[in-house]
């Protein structure tokens, strides 16, 4: 049995092709939802001018209870211009019951802008409107002299509290209703004042633009900068740490080596040995390589591409000598004292001593060329003591030090924080500067 099936005829418009809309169009419809959110979502939303913050210029410098009175100068600053205008109002009129109403038309918008600001624009138009029924001289123009200051006031105090896109909205709506108000109040005699409307609120309504454009750019520059210093700073944290497990690597990977080296030499020293003592030295030398390739392999990702390990030991306080003669002859004059029984610490203690030692000279020789600096070393129980000071520089020049704008105290601060150690820097009472250092360290088995 065959069924014959019936092509359904789709209504006109169902499978219409799709039409792009035009950028014009677009530019309309994303004009029209930014008026309606500006000016018309939550217009009456309740929104209170806040104080001024206590870090404010005037503020600060005010004391007691004329700091608490400088924290409502923006409120007292919008409620003397809504006098303003309510005097304008009063003093125009004939002083009866509309003129004194006129005055409270102009006054009211103005105080509505500190706690509803885009309802007092609203406000502002009605009681513009409202007043030039009133006003025994409305053929002068639809903008009293009260509600014209008024206005002004509103529009300029909503554009600060706003983004400069509802600045824009409220000039337009100005315009339209200005045109509107000349169309309905029009008579031979009409001497209309909307055109210095316009151009006193262009004025305003751009300059506040203007700042709020100057603030934001002040704002996301202050961000950037800020970011910047935290990211320079972390970057230079980063690289002081890889310096320092770089050193501690090739210090702790030379003495795993000895170990293994010692462990398959020692059965050797000994004629005869019995096989336990043989195994037990195998057991160590098998740890030992282990434990060296597990070293490399995680600590080997702190090397650079082009990092080669140095042919010779990492330097210890044994060598301080020779750092001590090349800085001389650099032109810096230097003095060493060692105070308690000199002993062999650690070597990751020894290798931070030194590098911290010959960071401070390096900042002295940067930033205090020419200015005495003196070591002092003192081995202490428990650990070691370093105190690297300099006088103030000759040149008249170098009247404040510049200490720690670089990247030597950072290191110095994350090597000794390795340690578990403490760390003092700072300016002396004569204008030097002063390193001063604690290193905790147990002296190494088999010396004294």
């Amino acid at each position: 049995m065959t069924e014959t099936t019936k092509r359904q005829t789709p209504p006109d418009g169902a499978y219409a092709p799709y039409t792009p809309r035009s950028p014009e169009y677009r530019l309309a419809v994303d004009a029209l939802r930014g008026l309606r959110q500006d000016l018309f979502h939550d217009a009456f939303a309740y929104r209170p001018l806040v104080r001024s913050g206590a870090g404010a210029p005037s503020a600060g410098r005010a004391s007691g209870r004329l700091r608490t009175y400088a924290a409502w100068k923006r409120h007292a600053v919008v409620v003397g211009a809504g006098l303003v205008a309510m005097f304008g109002a009063l003093t125009t009129g004939d002083g009866g019951g509309a003129a004194l109403l006129c005055g409270l038309l102009a006054l009211a918008p103005v105080l509505l802008t500190l706690v509803r600001p885009v309802g007092a624009f609203w406000l502002s138009l009605a009681a513009t409107l409202a007043s030039a029924v009133l006003s025994p001289d409305w053929a002068a123009g639809p903008w009293p002299p009260g509600s014209f200051i008024s206005h002004l006031v509103v529009v300029t105090v909503v554009a600060i509290r706003s983004r400069p896109r509802t600045a824009a909205w409220m000039w337009v709506i100005t315009a339209l209703y200005g045109f509107f108000a000349e169309s309905l109040f029009s008579q031979n005699s009409f001497d209309t004042n909307t055109p210095p409307m316009l151009v006193v609120s262009a004025i305003s309504l751009l300059s506040v633009t203007v700042w709020h454009i100057r603030r934001d750019a002040e704002q996301e520059v202050t961000a950037h900068q800020t970011e910047t210093a935290h990211e320079r700073s972390r970057r230079t944290l980063l690289e002081e740490r890889t310096t320092i497990a770089r050193e501690l690597h090739d210090v702790v990977a030379h003495h795993m080596s000895v170990v293994a080296i010692q462990a398959e030499a020692a059965p050797y020293r000994v004629e005869n040995p019995p096989p336990e003592l043989e195994n037990a030295f195998a057991t160590i030398r098998e740890n030992a390589v282990a434990a060296l390739t597990e070293l490399r392999r995680v600590l080997g990702v702190v090397r650079a591409e082009d990092y080669e390990a140095p042919d010779a030991p990492q330097p210890t306080l044994a060598d301080l000598d020779a750092l001590l003669a090349n800085v001389r002859e650099a032109g810096l004059s230097v003095d060493k004292v060692v105070t308690g029984a000199v002993r062999e610490l650690p070597q990751g203690v020894e290798l931070s001593a030194y590098r911290i030692v010959q960071e401070a000279l390096s900042n002295t020789l940067r930033h205090a060329p020419g200015a005495p600096a003196r070591v002092e070393i003192g081995y202490v129980l428990g650990g070691l003591g370093l105190r690297i000071v300099n006088g103030p520089a000759p040149q008249v020049t170098l009247t404040k030090s510049t200490h720690g704008a670089g990247h030597g105290l950072t290191g110095m601060r994350e090597r000794v924080s390795m340690l578990g150690g403490e760390m003092t820097a700072g300016e002396t009472d004569d204008g030097g500067y002063e390193v001063t250092v604690f290193l905790p360290a147990a002296t190494v088995e088999g010396t004294a």
